[in-house]
């Protein structure tokens, strides 16, 4: 009973913050409303471990993450991926403004240890915030491990929000130049480029694809990606290298378009990494939260104005929306699977049409995640492993 009670409550908080966000057209982002959930269920009734018993524990969660990882790489062509390189200069300049703000006017209020311990979590989100826990006990410093647990946990309370409000006022800004842009680039509203493109090349019949053959060349590609870390001694980081071998795969003709989507299991897998991430939230309790909020929501609200500062600097040379820079930036508080999930459902609320809803994907969703990637996959861990040494 345990076990089935554990992914009942799972799916009730994931399927409730879904509810709200289409109730409130995308205001109140999904993420936001099952996070504040899984919270309240940890401080009242729900056991530590009851994410763990649905399933969706720690052995879980790297299988999850190397398949979402390469099949996210099935979403975008590699020239989408390259196009992209204005909305990851204007994420790492956001990403530096952070850091500037927050070390050098949060250390005339707070402790130098404590600044450090929580500016990593407010740029990389999980990654970070596990660095610099594991960090913290390596030195001793145990009073300060709650700081980046906190700070994981709270960002997102205002980065959730902020990012939709943005990528909402950024699809009425695109939508009013819609049926311009369809007429000049028709492209521009088909989500694939070719649907079939892939399966006619394929030599295998259609008959033979079944689920399971699609997960298990998603599987080899992610298998192909450590092997590729390993003999490299991972000189990039593995989230990366799934994510370059998807798309190669993909660009190859061997993995299909949105693979894990045909597969059946592209959902699932989603809700359990959601619920493997907010399963971080059981190590917080109410007072060790609110002895340290005041420090977070001052360094929050510095690494924010940081963020802005610099994205609102470079979105006119980059001929970008300041809305939509700033979006970008902000992605370096949550990262994938949130950036995605939110992109997502703002086009689908914001849009009438399928054409209106591909044109909105089209335009925000390579932004949005390839400036996650950038921050979380890659920047993070290094902002992680130097910040540890100033500890």
């Amino acid at each position: 009973m345990v076990f089935v009670f554990s992914i009942f409550m799972v799916m009730l908080f994931i399927f409730i913050g879904e509810w709200v966000s289409k109730a409130s057209h995308a205001y109140i982002p999904s993420v936001f409303v099952t996070a504040i959930l899984f919270v309240l269920g940890f401080w009242t009734f729900l056991p530590k471990t009851f994410v763990a018993s649905a399933s969706f524990g720690a052995q879980f969660a790297p299988i999850c993450i190397a398949l979402l990882l390469v099949h996210l790489g099935t979403l975008m062509s590699l020239t989408q991926l390259l196009k992209q390189w204005k909305a990851v200069c204007i994420l790492l300049l956001g990403v530096c403004g952070t850091i500037a703000l927050t070390m050098i006017v949060g250390r005339f209020f707070f402790n130098w240890q404590s600044v450090i311990a929580a500016i990593p979590p407010l740029t990389g989100g999980l990654v970070s915030a596990t660095l610099m826990i594991t960090g913290l006990k390596a030195q001793g410093l145990t009073a300060f491990i709650a700081l980046p647990v906190t700070m994981f946990v709270t960002h997102s309370i205002f980065g959730y929000p902020l990012t939709s409000a943005l990528l909402k006022s950024e699809s009425k800004r695109l939508l009013k130049n819609f049926d311009q842009e369809k007429k000049e680039n028709p492209d521009l509203i088909v989500r694939e480029e070719d649907e079939n493109q892939v399966e006619k090349k394929s030599i295998v019949p259609d008959s033979y694809r079944t689920s399971a053959y699609m997960i298990t060349k998603v599987a080899a590609v992610a298998l192909l990606a450590q092997l590729f870390g390993m003999l490299t001694h991972n000189f990039l980081n593995v989230n990366v290298v799934y994510l370059i071998f998807g798309v190669l795969a993909h660009q190859l003709g061997f993995l299909e378009d949105k693979v894990l989507e045909k597969a059946g299991v592209a959902n699932w897998l989603m809700y359990g990494l959601i619920a493997f991430v907010f399963s971080q939230l059981s190590v917080v309790t109410p007072n060790g939260m609110l002895s340290i909020i005041v420090e977070i929501i001052v360094l929050i609200a510095l690494g924010m104005l940081g963020m802005f500062l610099a994205s609102w600097a470079l979105a006119k040379p980059f001929g970008m929306s300041w809305q939509m820079a700033f979006a970008c930036a902000l992605t370096a508080l949550f990262g994938f699977p949130a950036d995605y999930i939110m992109t997502s459902e703002v086009a689908h609320n914001m849009s009438n049409t399928e054409e209106e809803r591909n044109y909105l994907l089209n335009k925000m969703m390579p932004k949005m995640l390839v400036g996650g990637f950038a921050t979380v996959s890659v920047a993070s861990v290094i902002i992680a492993s130097v910040f540890i040494k100033l500890l």
